[in-house]
This record gives structure tokens, sequence and C-alpha cells, in this order.
């Protein structure tokens, strides 16, 4: 058994209050679970409002295919415009 856990700390230039913020972390969290059923949830900078930090988990049977599915993820965040990855960090257990 893997467990992979990715972290991702945001930043949203647009964002002009708490509620624009939401939005955008809203449709991270909608696709990711969508695309690669992942579990994720905002971790840090609830009050920030052009801040957010994301934790991103997958448990699985096998180490590549865990990687594999957080590569994908991260390229999939990286590759969106409503935001900037200010740092990150992968771990697995």
């Amino acid at each position: 058994m893997v467990v992979a856990l990715l972290t991702v700390e945001i930043l949203v230039p647009g964002s002009a209050s708490l509620k624009e913020k939401r939005g955008v972390v809203k449709r991270i969290k909608d696709r990711s679970r969508n695309k690669f059923n992942i579990s994720v949830a905002e971790v840090d900078f609830q009050d920030k409002w052009q801040r957010a930090k994301l934790a991103f988990a997958l448990v699985g049977s096998d180490h590549k295919n865990a990687e594999t599915t957080m590569q994908k993820l991260f390229q999939m965040l990286d590759s969106d415009y409503g935001f900037e990855i200010v740092n990150f960090n992968f771990e697995f257990l």
C-alpha cells in the first residue's frame, strides 16, 4: 500500500475577495476529484483572499501508479492560468 500526498500553495492574483478565491479553489477541487478520483482539501490560508494551500491525497497499491497519477495532477494544475503555483511538495508514504 502506498499513500501519495501533494501539497500545493497557490496565488490567485486576480482575486479581489474571499468569494472569488473560493470559486477558484472550488473549481480546482471539482476538476481534481472528477478527473483523478482523488481527495483534496484546502489546508491553509483560508482567510487570505489571494493565497491558498491545497492538499491532494491518494491511496493505492502500486507506487508507480500513484506517482504517475500525482504527476498528471500536477501537470493539470500547472497548466491552469487562473492561478500561480508558488510552492509544492510530493510525499509518498
